[in-house]
């Protein structure tokens, strides 16, 4: 099996079709207010609602009320929460879905935190000091494949783009990767083009291309 694609940011019906379309296999709907990526909850869930039954749908929080993310769930059919901020382990294993732990990494000690959190994936992000991803940058990738020893599923995320991604997977073998702003004509607005473009490259690995 390849790599995961996941297509984050997603803010209307409209991308998010384009992205089950292009063959993405999960999509990441942000809650976190403070993002250009920022989706009302009503409107996350009729996304939610008109996306492909396979497509599996994440949910993306910073330092987010238990309540809102429980009502996100419920609203939303959440199959897997991502949690972006500075979320305790405890606070990650308290809900009844999959969850995946986001760290910005700058440095082989950005590495130290993860074995504390038990959820069910990592996902490595560029450090961008204050800004909760979505920066366009890439880190070193030598730090992804270094994380891969503590035994949990990594999603890779952080620059990613149609042209750089086949490297990316081919070098660092990813549970699955994540893009955002690799695949916008604005922020919140998807590429369908680049979104295309994306996946087949990713899976143009799997088929040894």
């Amino acid at each position: 099996m390849g790599a995961i694609v996941k297509i984050c940011g997603i803010t209307s019906v409209g991308d998010g079709l384009a992205a089950a379309e292009a063959g993405a296999d999960a999509v990441g709907l942000m809650f976190y207010e403070g993002s250009p990526r920022h989706v009302p909850p009503a409107v996350a869930a009729e996304i939610a609602r008109e996306l492909p039954p396979f497509v599996i749908k994440v949910g993306v929080f910073v330092n987010a009320a238990e309540e809102l993310v429980q009502r996100a769930i419920a609203d939303c059919g959440l199959n897997l929460l991502q949690f972006h901020g500075e979320e305790s382990p405890e606070y990650c294993a308290g809900f009844p879905v999959m969850t995946m732990k986001a760290f910005p990494i700058r440095d082989a000690e950005s590495l130290k935190a993860l074995p504390d959190y038990r959820t069910d994936a990592w996902l490595l992000d560029t450090f961008a000091g204050d800004k909760k991803g979505g920066t366009g940058a890439t880190f070193n990738w030598d730090l992804a494949i270094e994380a891969q020893k503590f035994g949990r599923p990594i999603f890779l995320a952080g620059g990613l783009t149609p042209e750089n991604v086949a490297e990316a997977v081919r070098k660092v073998k990813p549970y699955g990767v994540d893009v955002s702003s690799g695949v916008e004509a604005s922020p919140g607005k998807k590429d369908e083009r680049k979104m295309r473009a994306f996946v087949r490259a990713v899976k143009g690995v799997e088929r040894g291309a």
